[in-house]
């Protein structure tokens, strides 16, 4: 057997054992996204100014421990540290959603608001780049789609077990469910960096440095500042989109259970969009014409939902005979491009980066510009609240950041510093 077949038979349950971590990676992060997000929806979109600037907090703080920890120790130090980190801290919140009458329900749930943003970041931001190590940029068109789409199956399966489960044992016990999920999600993923070290030079040693070094270099360097542009205007649209969602369930609900199975029906719409597109459109449009349809269409996309909106309001429109309102439309629509098919297109073309900016670089532009932004959007909403500005203006002002992202995607995806793509992982 050559050489090539040798290593696609190693690849092989390489890649089955990534698909089945990430799977459950987002299991575990959507059994909790529901209950968070009913806080939320408790409060209104005019607490998220507050939650944001926490975590934006909480992630300045955290960013540096993330930079000394893949600037100290090997890959598999990094997995083992970071998901243990958050699997005790699953355990740790059970007694207080036991004790949650007593605490409170606005104290617990901005506390778990900051925890599980912080939780979704960095997990999610560390399996990437562990996957961007693992597999080259031509094996990356075929393995993300695949890998995102079984993260995809798990982010169905969370809110259906959270659904399912919540009324039976209770919150507390949704907690044990998540941690259980992380933990086996985590020896997976131990298997994958074990497997990947034995036939790697590096053997997933440190990358030295700092994540000072990240920040710097998603300045310098074209593509990463395309990034984390694109990072600003997406999640400009994207939290717009959620605190509008917070603003109608904050009329529309009143029950606490209500209003979590409607999050978790939203998620699996979400999710389910998600999926059909990384089943179907995203391999055809990477495998076939690369990475930049993958990354433009979303955003190209977002324009006419926004356009949509600024037009008819956020009130009920008729789809296949089907009174559904119009923010519900475009908050399912934006998230399921994003994740079914400019999530594995931003990931592949990371995989053309040096081994420092995928981990760092990446890792900056998607804890610390990603909140920077958060905060920015809400605050901004918060103030063209305050001055009258409508629903039909904000979507207008969207629609043109929509605009913007879409010609900074494709300069991203044609940036002059990306490497070539080599069917050679690189160290």
């Amino acid at each position: 057997m050559n050489e090539p077949a040798d290593a696609a038979q190693r690849r092989g349950p390489t890649l089955v054992l990534s698909v089945i971590g990430f799977f459950l990676v987002l299991t575990s992060y959507y059994v909790l996204r529901p209950v968070r997000d009913q806080l939320v929806g408790a409060a209104g979109s005019s607490s998220l100014p507050m939650f944001y600037a926490i975590v934006f907090v909480v992630m300045l703080a955290l960013t540096p421990v993330f930079g000394w920890l893949v600037s100290r120790f090997a890959r598999r130090k990094v997995l083992l540290c970071s998901y243990l980190f958050f699997v005790a801290c699953l355990v740790a919140f059970v007694p207080a959603f036991v004790a949650q009458d007593r605490i409170g329900a606005v104290a617990l749930g901005q506390v778990f608001f900051v925890w599980v943003s912080v939780f979704n970041l960095f997990v999610v931001s560390l399996f990437w780049s562990l996957m961007a190590d693992v597999f080259s940029s031509t094996e990356a068109r075929v393995a993300f789609p695949l890998i995102a789409f079984g993260g995809m199956a798990g982010a169905l399966l969370g809110p259906l077990l959270t659904r399912l489960l919540v009324v039976r044992l209770g919150v507390p016990s949704m907690l044990v469910v998540s941690a259980g999920t992380l933990a086996v999600a985590l020896g997976a993923l131990l298997v994958v960096s074990r497997r990947v070290g034995a036939n790697d030079r590096t053997d997933g040693a440190p990358l030295g440095g700092s994540m000072i070094e990240g920040a710097k270099a998603a300045v310098a360097q074209p593509f990463l500042r395309y990034m984390a542009l694109l990072m600003l205007l997406s999640d400009g649209i994207a939290t717009m989109a959620y605190a509008l969602m917070a603003d109608y369930t904050k009329a529309r609900f009143t029950d606490n259970a209500l209003r979590t199975a409607f999050y978790a029906d939203l998620d699996l719409w979400i999710n389910g969009l998600g999926a059909v597109l990384q089943l179907t459109v995203t391999p055809l449009l990477m495998r076939r014409f690369g990475t930049l349809w993958a990354l433009v269409v979303p955003s190209a996309v977002n324009v006419l939902l926004l356009s949509w909106l600024a037009i008819h309001g956020p009130g009920a429109a008729s789809l296949f005979g089907i009174a559904v309102p119009v923010i519900v439309v475009v908050q399912v629509v934006t998230r399921g491009m994003t994740f079914g098919m400019g999530k594995p297109a931003s990931d592949a073309l990371y995989t053309r980066m040096p081994r420092e900016a995928r981990y760092k670089g990446k890792n900056f532009i998607e804890t610390t510009v990603w909140r920077f932004g958060d905060l920015l959007v809400t605050s901004g909403l918060y103030g063209l609240h305050a001055i009258g500005v409508g629903i039909a203006g904000i979507g207008l002002i969207c629609a043109g950041l929509a605009a913007v992202a879409t010609d900074v995607a494709r300069r991203a995806a044609t940036s002059p510093d990306l490497e070539p793509e080599s069917d050679e992982r690189r160290a």
